[in-house]
């Protein structure tokens, strides 16, 4: 699983790495990425940088030194790459469903003006995304299995009573409260980006369901696994591409017609603040388990 993982990182980091170097691979004549060089190649190198941490990650979930980072620095890029990888392995497939039914997904821009990138790329590097997704997931699985196990186990309605459980549910009900604030601007006509849309809702509502549970312990017989699962990719999926469109919006590339408005730059900080709440949740959870435990042993 390791060998899939480095292995499924290398097309995306050579064609990233050519563009680098100056080759026009993958990018028709007349894409506007030809008329910000600078712009691009900055992007590119953080993106390389990016996945060539999934390669650093795969080794450190299967190797024995993995074992001794500690816990705050290993889960932090795996909650990144949980949140960036996600909502493309959701995504991804749904999108190529609109397109075998007649509809269209990235290609021309619809007025006219040439596409970013060839087709193919898309299919290349979506691919390999999915690939690293499932690969990086299952190894993380594994580990957590055996050096976190025990702060997952039972149901919610069996947990003791914690001194940090009102800190949670105040959390939980501001993410709540605020959810409604990233599902502005996200209704696009286009079918594909309609699809889009529904990912992120689908991925916000996990993110609050799974806060909630944690911070309410309801419902009762719910094994503690599944709100954990929820709260930990939902968040990271708000939160992270929240940033990345955020950063990327940024950039100078693209016409001034074609950036984020006003409304979506709200909607990106919406995500991101609610991510950053449900993480909190879920974080505070994790912290007050594990203390106990220690305190038992004691």
């Amino acid at each position: 699983m390791r060998a899939v993982a480095v292995l499924s990182c290398l097309p995306y980091l050579a064609l990233k790495i050519a563009w680098i170097a100056g080759s026009h691979l993958g990018i028709p004549e007349g894409s506007s990425l030809l008329e910000h060089r600078g712009a691009m190649a900055a992007v590119n190198g953080v993106t390389v940088a990016m996945d060539g941490a999934v390669i650093v990650l795969a080794l450190l979930l299967t190797r024995p030194w993995g074992m001794r980072i500690p816990a705050w620095l290993l889960a932090l890029p795996v909650w990144v790459a949980t949140g960036l990888l996600a909502p493309i392995m959701a995504g991804f497939p749904l999108q190529l469903m609109v397109e075998a039914l007649g509809g269209q997904v990235g290609g021309t821009t619809g007025d006219g003006q040439a596409p970013l990138l060839d087709a193919w790329v898309f299919g290349v590097v979506y691919t390999g995304f999915i690939v690293q997704g499932l690969a990086l997931g299952a190894l993380f699985v594994l580990y957590a299995r055996d050096r976190w196990a025990h702060l997952w186990q039972g149901r919610l309605g069996n947990l003791p009573r914690g001194t940090a459980g009102a800190a949670r549910r105040r959390t939980a009900v501001a993410a709540a409260v605020l959810a409604p604030v990233p599902l502005v601007g996200k209704h696009v006509a286009d079918p594909a980006y309609d699809v889009l849309a529904a990912v992120s809702v689908v991925f916000l509502t996990a993110a609050v369901l799974g806060a909630w549970a944690l911070a309410f312990r309801r419902p009762r017989r719910l094994p503690v696994v599944v709100p954990l699962a929820l709260a930990w990719t939902g968040s990271g999926a708000v939160a992270c591409w929240g940033a990345w469109l955020s950063a990327a919006s940024l950039a100078d590339v693209g016409d001034m017609a074609e950036r984020p408005t006003q409304l979506m730059y709200l909607t990106y900080a919406g995500q991101m603040i609610v991510g950053v709440l449900v993480a909190t949740v879920g974080a505070r959870f994790l912290a007050e388990r594990s203390a106990a435990r220690s305190r038992r042993a004691v």
